[in-house]
């Protein structure tokens, strides 16, 4: 019995010391690259959606649209991109990082995808009923989109030993939405060694 109690303490001992452990916390820059698992992470999301995004925007269906339409601005809607990749990998980030950089170039008009314009959809019923009618917001003024982009994130993991690498592999489609004409195909590659 005296053992027991003896071995419980030591063992409670080495929990406690176990627990009290410091972590240290250090703030940085949002545009510092930091690779800790050598999974995909933010500087890759970032990365690839400037990338694909000038490559898309530097292509000709712009000028052929513009062409064709009294030299208006191409309206697109960022589909979805499908996660086929071996590791979790949050979509929702990268449509956003691919939407902000869309943006920032502004030769494209973007449109709202499904969910928030479902979003907007259910404000503007509300204000048909809340709103005074000097600021109601009309039904049936919605820009339609002219062009949707959709894609995948796929990887391929090769390891050996403690060693691994992992390729991953984002590809982009914007589609004509009235003709289901593709008019741009794009894809970036990233590679990571990773030694243990």
């Amino acid at each position: 019995m005296k053992k027991v109690i003896q071995f419980s303490l030591v063992l409670l001992t080495l929990i406690f010391l176990g627990s009290c452990t410091t972590r240290h916390v250090q703030r940085v820059s949002p545009d510092q690259q930091i690779d800790l698992s050598g999974r995909w992470n933010d500087t890759d999301s970032k990365q690839v959606a400037q990338s694909l995004t000038q490559q898309m925007l530097s292509k000709t269906w712009i000028a052929d649209f513009q062409q064709k339409h009294s030299g208006k601005k191409p309206v697109v809607i960022v589909g979805l991109v499908k996660n086929k990749s071996h590791e979790h990998i949050s979509a929702e980030t990268f449509i956003n990082d691919i939407e902000m950089a869309i943006l920032d170039v502004g030769s494209v008009r973007l449109v709202q995808a499904s969910e928030e314009r479902n979003e907007l959809r259910e404000e503007r019923a509300d204000q048909q009923d809340f709103a005074s009618t000097s600021t109601t917001k009309k039904w049936g003024l919605e820009l339609g989109a002219d062009f949707m982009l959709q894609g995948t994130i796929n990887s391929i993991v090769d390891s050996y030993k403690k060693e691994k690498v992992i390729e991953y592999q984002v590809d982009l489609v914007l589609s004509n939405l009235e003709t289901n004409e593709m008019v741009w195909r794009g894809q970036k590659k990233i590679k990571k060694h990773i030694t243990n």
